[in-house]
């Protein structure tokens, strides 16, 4: 190992786009003499690293792009790791400080380690489709590669009774296409087939396709890879082609700024009927 101290950036790059890509993140990349990635990602930034070493790979490739990246910087070299979306959310943190654990190293050591947040499919592409995810909601991945399927389907039930906004990540690919078709019925046993059903291809990339369905007709649409499903909750509804999920503050206020009879502003929200329907306080 060299003397010198280098550094790991681990970046997250957003959909692809420049304007989507956050000051910090284009600054790790400019930084770095080592560029690792997807082959895919690597694509996406290649007007931005011209002159520099790249290590890239294709899919199920990834712990080999965690080991080099880990072993260039430990060396002294300043190396930035690249995931689309936030690196931490499905993409490569989580495996570079798998590979760091393996390899005994303590913070302080050589490299530097440095995290660098981006936007993720999620809201990138909540913010095409208007304000989905207004209220609770979760990601699940429907991809079987390296969570059993079991264990997928119980995070649907439980996501779907628990009337969550849910974002479906990696939902089918030319092999896997019972998976989308289950988690729809699941997700139809605990809403309305009327639920709003957001399908988001590409977001911010050339190919970006976006359509708005239901939850008894999304799967008339195709549905990939670089597909993300946001599924409405019982309260998400459409307003002039934009999917609406409301936090909550019709249940509070009134639309000129009033509290409702029985609420308190700053307080824990009341349920104005009680147990035999009488107004409460």
């Amino acid at each position: 190992m060299s003397d010198r101290h280098g550094t790991l950036s681990v970046v997250g790059i957003g959909p692809g786009a420049d304007q989507q890509t956050t000051p910090a993140a284009l600054a790790a990349i400019a930084e770095a003499d080592l560029i690792v990635g997807y082959t895919t990602y690597i694509r996406l930034v290649r007007h931005l690293i011209e002159g520099k070493q790249v290590v890239k790979t294709g899919m199920t490739e990834e712990i080999g792009r965690a080991r080099a990246a880990v072993e260039h910087a430990r060396a002294g070299g300043k190396v930035a790791i690249i995931s689309s979306g936030d690196a931490g959310v499905y993409g490569m943190a989580g495996l570079v400080f798998q590979v760091l654990r393996d390899l005994g190293w303590k913070r302080g050591e050589s490299p530097e380690l440095r995290l660098v947040p981006g936007i993720t499919a999620l809201s990138s592409c909540a913010s095409l489709v208007g304000a989905p995810l207004g209220h609770d909601f979760c990601a699940i991945s429907l991809s079987d590669l390296l969570t059993p399927w079991p264990v997928i389907v119980r995070r649907l039930e439980a996501a779907a009774q628990a009337d969550f906004v849910v974002g479906l990540y990696n939902p089918a690919s030319g092999r896997r296409q019972r998976q989308i078709v289950e988690a729809q019925s699941i997700l139809r046993r605990h809403r309305e087939g009327s639920t709003p059903v957001a399908l988001v291809k590409s977001a911010y990339r050339k190919l970006e396709e976006v359509i708005l369905s239901d939850l008894d007709s999304f799967l008339d649409y195709e549905i990939g890879m670089l597909t993300t499903v946001l599924v409405g909750s019982t309260s998400t509804f459409m307003f002039e082609g934009y999917m609406v999920t409301p936090r909550g503050y019709s249940n509070k206020y009134t639309f000129e700024g009033d509290v409702l009879a029985g609420q308190r502003p700053g307080y824990s929200l009341v349920d104005n009927a009680g147990p035999s329907g009488e107004e409460i306080g």
